[in-house]
């Protein structure tokens, strides 16, 4: 079931709590992303969410693309000592020394890996589609493709990726569409 948003158009529920939230569900969630370094944005802020309220995260979006470079990999690999403490002491990102650690090593990673690989990789694990959820009950937090998904980022080398973020980051890139049945965006 759906919820109508303030102009009476039906939402997935955990969208119409907020305008951050509305402005995100109409414009960005379960939009495709196909490309690194959105791919690499993603994966790093669905790392930071990790027990987390997604809307603290989408709030603090503008510091995280300040602090990381606007996400990009080439320089965010680079990261040292001087910019992991300058990190910590930004108060406008999450400050937790797992998840900073993860940017930095999974923008490593993903530069281990060559040009539009890590975009085939990732969307190598979408799911054939489904039925469209009725109710937010009928959303899983995790599916095999996210424990396949998470392992395999594992084992080339990311790090703070279990299967719940890695669903989520299946429903935030397109690569699942658990808008509700009834939703305006499905």
């Amino acid at each position: 079931m759906t919820a109508p948003g303030p102009d009476g158009l039906p939402r997935c529920v955990w969208a119409s709590s907020s305008p951050d939230y509305i402005a995100y569900h109409d414009n960005e969630w379960g939009k495709p992303i196909r490309d690194d370094h959105g791919l690499y944005e993603r994966v790093s802020l669905e790392s930071f969410q990790s027990g987390l309220s997604w809307i603290t995260i989408l709030r603090k979006r503008p510091a995280f693309r300040q602090a990381f470079a606007d996400f990009d990999p080439r320089v965010v690999a680079k990261y040292g000592q001087k910019d992991f403490d300058r990190l910590m002491a930004d108060a406008g990102i999450v400050r937790n020394r797992a998840k900073i650690n993860a940017a930095i090593t999974n923008a490593k990673a993903l530069l281990a890996m060559k040009p539009g690989e890590f975009t085939e990789f990732l969307w190598s694990f979408a799911p054939e589609e489904r039925p469209a959820p009725k109710t937010s009950e009928d959303v899983p937090a995790i599916t095999p493709e996210s424990i396949a998904m998470s392992k395999a980022l594992k084992k080339n080398g990311f790090v703070f990726v279990g299967p719940t973020t890695c669903y989520a980051l299946m429903q935030a890139t397109g690569m699942v569409n658990d808008h509700l049945a009834d939703c305006i965006s499905r």
